[in-house]
């Protein structure tokens, strides 16, 4: 394989809002000697000629980054979105680290997969169905109507809340939510309280940071107006199942969202491998972005050696 030059200390931020939280990994970034700069998938390329570097990165001309850090995955088409993730792929087949890798990604933006990999590995979560016919979507959502359990019916893409339908009633699932044909139902976890649910932070493999959200409707994420408190990391049981969810996706870090039922049982709903942490950053003094640079660069450090042998 032709050696690949990298730039010292130069980093990549995936993301097309780089906002608050953009601001605060970059100035992390910086106070580690590390440049960084913001740039979108959508103006990479794949040169495959034989000549130059095979992924072209704007900003990084003479040479790819020491790593690169996913703050964002654009949506699109299916080709787009496949592009999008063959960059991050193709980056990490040239011994660049990235945080979180494509298949992480691709474990967690699709909640299907998701709840799959927790069933499969035996962590509490709650049943759930995809379906791509609208009737098959409507016979289980009534099915679990007339059982007695609520519904949710979500977009098998999406973050923040968005999309999200509750469905109590049988006049409600004329509005299952959808994604271009494809179903995805969840069933509905009653609270034993006023409607909360956890985000637990785990970097590494362990948990820095906890937080309860209080939701003003029965969504609970601080983009839909959710209420933050903190929440001591003395509850190990909390602790460890957040750190198995994140474990069995294979991710360097990620926030879980995690509900207790009635009868005061955890279960996880959700896994996000391109969390926010502004919400939690309020209610908790651990300073996340420095523990994300810190464990990011670690693993720019380890591969060091190796890049250095490609290029030479």
């Amino acid at each position: 394989m032709k050696a690949i030059c990298t730039l010292p200390h130069k980093i990549a931020i995936f993301t097309d809002e780089p906002g608050w939280h953009g601001a605060r990994l970059k100035r992390a970034l910086a106070a580690r000697g590390f440049e960084s700069s913001y740039v979108s998938l959508t103006r990479c390329q794949l040169n495959l000629d034989g000549n130059g570097l095979p992924i072209v990165i704007p900003g990084f001309d003479d040479g790819l980054p020491t790593g690169a850090f996913v703050r964002g995955v654009p949506g699109g088409s299916l080709e787009q979105v496949t592009f999008y993730l063959d960059i991050l792929h193709g980056l990490k087949l040239l011994g660049i680290p990235v945080y979180n890798d494509a298949r992480a990604i691709e474990r967690t933006v699709d909640k299907g997969m998701t709840s799959f990999l927790l069933r499969h590995a035996g962590l509490p979560t709650p049943p759930a169905w995809v379906v791509n016919s609208r009737e098959e979507a409507v016979n289980l959502a009534k099915r679990e109507l007339e059982s007695g359990h609520q519904m949710v019916s979500k977009p098998l893409f999406g973050s923040q809340g968005e999309g999200l339908q509750r469905h109590q009633k049988l006049e409600d699932i004329a509005c299952l939510a959808e994604s271009n044909g494809v179903f995805y139902l969840q069933r509905f976890v009653e609270c034993s309280e006023q409607s909360h649910d956890f985000r637990v932070f785990v970097i590494h493999g362990k948990t820095v940071a906890a937080m309860r959200r209080y939701g003003k409707t029965w969504l609970n994420n601080v983009a839909q107006g959710g209420r933050c408190e903190p929440v001591r990391l003395d509850d190990l049981h909390l602790c460890k199942l957040a750190e198995d969810a994140v474990k069995t996706v294979g991710m360097a870090y990620a926030g879980v969202d995690i509900i207790r039922d009635v009868q005061d049982r955890y279960t996880v709903i959700e896994i996000n491998s391109v969390p926010a942490w502004k919400g939690l950053q309020g209610v908790t003094e651990v300073i996340i972005a420095d523990l994300l640079a810190d464990d990011f660069l670690s693993h720019c450090t380890a591969l060091a050696p190796r890049l250095q042998a490609l290029a030479s």
